[in-house]
């Protein structure tokens, strides 16, 4: 079964419990476990090749722990940019030893947890690098574990991509050290000529908007900077190399594309060493293992007509899909229009060739939140909308809603993983989050707490 076809059982079951029956919350994320699964095997099979390789996802694409559990399970490791991410991937299973720490801004007591977990560290600066020195002394590393991978964090400084926000190889870029900039080869060289410790290189060019090639040529400046670095110290003092992640998603269908093999094709062909076997790898994929596997499901209130296009509004914004909504033509979204039974409305469609007939209307789906930009698409074709349909919106497996924008103190929606049954299309579900209440808003925000400092 694939895919779509799991999609459309799912949302059905939905429908048929009665979820969207409830005022307190009308909207839900479900997420496609199998989809999640095939996923992981792809990246697997696209890497097959001598030498140690190890897959970690970004927790910040979902910081949620059953869904970390997930990728624990599979086998995976976990890259985390913050002690509570870091926690997370704890709580979710990752051996510590298969965790990578990565963030611009590492306080002494996160660069000391890092250290005594024995994890993997990307160090992004030279002031750090003076910390780390320090903190070394204080802690002593289990012979019995596996030394860590630590190593300075490069930025190829090889150009932005379309979406500026995102690029990480920009000559400005805040994340690491730039690579063009002067003095910095000579750093680097003496800095692992006098630590045996520093045994890797980090590097991240790849992002939403990047090409392949561009994303390949950062790989490519980083595996020749540690080729110069092991020539000029006369052995192999860089073992590992961190590459990142940062696969594009394409939003415009339900097609994945770029694949895992298209994202190694490309890094072979520039940087044919790389998986020869002598380099241990390490990658950092995120939205491309989980976009395509989630949706958010909103239960549409009201449909009006203004201006010659029908405006459908649903509880699905700002709140959940915050990138949309600020810099749509950077994150666009495809969303669905269903009955209120789930099944997909046949007049007409979000997106051209998906199968729909019929001619639609001129629409917008908006959200609930009190500003004109809260739109989760604009000037797409829909079928008739009426209050009681539900808005599928697509591909917001990673990001949305894991990282909720608390705007208008929106609650968080729910979660679920779902399975379906090849045999007969039964859904069975698995409890991810549950949506936040109203008495947890009031808590969060301080009620009850006015003449308390604490």
């Amino acid at each position: 079964m694939e895919s779509v076809e799991r999609r459309a059982h799912a949302l059905e079951a939905l429908a048929a419990e009665g979820v969207f029956d409830n005022d307190d919350h009308p909207l839900i994320g479900v997420l496609d476990r199998q989809a999640v699964r095939d996923r992981v095997r792809e990246l697997e099979d696209a890497f097959d090749g001598p030498g140690r390789r190890l897959h970690t996802v970004a927790a910040k694409a979902a910081t949620l722990v059953p869904v970390l559990g997930w990728f624990a399970e599979a086998g995976m490791g976990c890259e985390v940019a913050s002690p509570g991410e870091l926690a997370m991937a704890l709580e979710a299973g990752f051996d510590p030893s298969r965790i990578v720490f990565d963030s611009p801004a590492k306080t002494r007591t996160e660069l000391r947890r890092a250290l005594e977990l024995g994890a993997d560290l990307n160090i992004d600066n030279v002031q750090e690098l003076q910390r780390i020195d320090r903190l070394r002394q204080d802690v002593d590393h289990d012979p019995a574990r596996p030394a860590p991978g630590i190593g300075f964090r490069i930025n190829p400084q090889t150009g932005a991509g379309s979406i500026e926000a995102m690029s990480t190889a920009s000559h400005t870029s805040k994340f690491g050290v730039g690579l063009a900039d002067p003095g910095t080869r000579r750093m680097l060289f003496e800095a692992y000529a006098a630590r045996p410790w520093l045994n890797q290189l980090h590097v991240h060019s790849g992002s939403q908007g990047m090409e392949l090639k561009q994303i390949a040529a950062g790989i490519a400046a980083v595996y020749e900077l540690a080729e110069e670095i092991n020539a000029r110290l006369g052995h192999r003092r860089i073992d590992r190399l961190d590459i990142g992640g940062g696969l594009p998603v394409n939003f415009a269908s339900d097609e994945t594309t770029p694949t895992f093999r298209e994202y190694r094709a490309a890094i072979e062909q520039m940087v044919p060493g790389l998986f020869d076997g002598r380099y241990s790898l390490t990658t950092e994929f995120g939205r491309s293992l989980l976009a395509k596997a989630g949706t958010i499901v909103a239960r549409v209130e009201y449909v009006k007509h203004i201006g010659g296009r029908q405006v459908v509004i649903t509880h699905a914004g700002a709140q959940v899909a915050t990138r949309t909504a600020f810099a749509p033509e950077s994150w666009p979204l495809r969303v669905s229009l269903h009955t209120p039974d789930g099944k997909l409305k046949a007049a007409g469609s979000a997106q051209e060739g998906d199968g729909s007939e019929g001619a639609g209307l001129r629409s917008d789906v908006a959200g609930p939140c009190c500003f004109s930009g809260d739109l989760l698409t604009e000037d797409v074709e829909l079928p008739a909308a009426e209050p009681g349909d539900l808005v599928a919106v697509h591909d917001t497996g990673a990001y949305y809603f894991s990282t909720p924008f608390a705007y208008n103190a929106l609650p968080r929606p729910g979660v679920r993983g779902y399975g379906v049954d090849p045999a007969d299309g039964g859904v069975r579900w698995e409890g991810i989050r549950r949506a936040q209440s109203v008495e947890e808003i009031l808590a969060e925000s301080g009620g009850g707490r006015a003449a308390s400092l604490d």
